[in-house]
């Protein structure tokens, strides 16, 4: 086994770098997986763009990933090497104010239990993850649709949150990965109809093949006029520092209900391999081709000009 592996590293907005680094080893708790596939993200691109407040440089990058374990530290139960396995990049403590209330994707503890380093040839998983929110690949998925695990849970905790029920309207704004996750889980909650909002006609296209009812681009239409005309509710995330100023009337009156939605859970995360694992979710729908560790940036720059849902990294 070689002692050293390729790595990307972020070193700040729209700087990356391909290192050479050494194979990590396993510790207490925790397993060593050579990754399979690796998928480009939104978050990894908001990242790459303009910076994150949890990206600090130098630092591994990447976050989403499926591959086979290739070793195993002290005290590890039920995990063998050669396991191949998916895993979300974080866990909570299940021990602070909002763990203990049940709403774990809160936890006071989360930004120091992420874990990084997807974009490359083996990744360590800590080991509160390995306990709480590492799953086996199921025989029926590939390396690649596992690895959309954590982004699904988080759609998932949307869908979930929204409370949609039978024969619900719903708006999704925006075409991107997680519009287009929202769209099959909503279907599958019974929405009655699914509208999307966005601008590339292409993605728009892309959210009609995997259920849309309706589909309006910024381009072409006024978009609140549009879904004014047909009501609905709407599931949206907001570039950083955004604010957004409502009508108090109307929200008074025409009892309108204003949520955030974050993370995920270990409960969601291991229902979004279970919706991946029986074909309710189309992973294969959102990947748009393969490339190297050495193409990351250039597969970033490509989902910025909306030419790309997500791209599998081979190492």
């Amino acid at each position: 086994m070689p002692s050293t592996m390729s790595s990307i590293f972020f070193l700040g907005p729209q700087r990356l770098e391909l290192r050479y680094v050494p194979i990590p080893d396993p510790g207490p708790g925790e397993v060593v997986v050579k990754i399979a596939t690796a998928l480009t993200c939104g978050t990894d691109l908001k990242g790459y763009l303009r910076g994150h407040r949890l990206f600090v440089p130098p630092m591994p990058f990447g976050h989403e990933f499926a591959g086979v374990i290739s070793a195993v530290g002290k005290g590890v139960a039920g995990w063998h090497a050669g396991d191949a396995v998916t895993a979300a990049n974080s866990a909570p403590c299940s021990a602070c104010f909002y763990c203990r209330r049940g709403r774990q994707q809160l936890c006071e503890e989360l930004d120091s239990r992420f874990n990084w380093g997807a974009f490359a040839e083996y990744i360590r998983v800590p080991a509160h993850i390995v306990a709480q929110n590492m799953h086996r690949v199921p025989a029926a998925l590939s390396f690649a649709q596992a690895a959309l695990i954590e982004p699904l849970a988080c759609a998932l905790h949307g869908v979930r949150d929204a409370g949609i029920q039978l024969g619900d309207t719903v708006a999704i704004i925006g075409a991107g990965a997680q519009g287009l996750m929202q769209v099959q889980l909503a279907r599958a909650s019974g929405a009655g109809q699914v509208i999307v909002i966005g601008r590339a006609h292409g993605r728009l296209e892309r959210a009609r093949r995997l259920g849309a009812h309706v589909t309006i681009s910024t381009l072409d239409d006024d978009p609140i006029v549009r879904v004014r005309e047909l009501t609905a509710l709407m599931f949206s995330g907001l570039p950083g520092g955004t604010d957004v100023p409502f009508d108090a009337t109307r929200l008074h009156y025409g009892e309108v209900t204003i949520k955030g939605c974050f993370h995920h859970t270990p409960r969601l995360v291991e229902q979004a391999l279970g919706l991946l694992a029986t074909g309710v979710i189309d992973a294969g729908a959102l990947i748009d081709g393969q490339i190297g560790l050495a193409q990351v940036e250039d597969g970033l720059q490509r989902m910025a000009r909306s030419e790309a849902i997500k791209l599998a990294v081979i190492p």
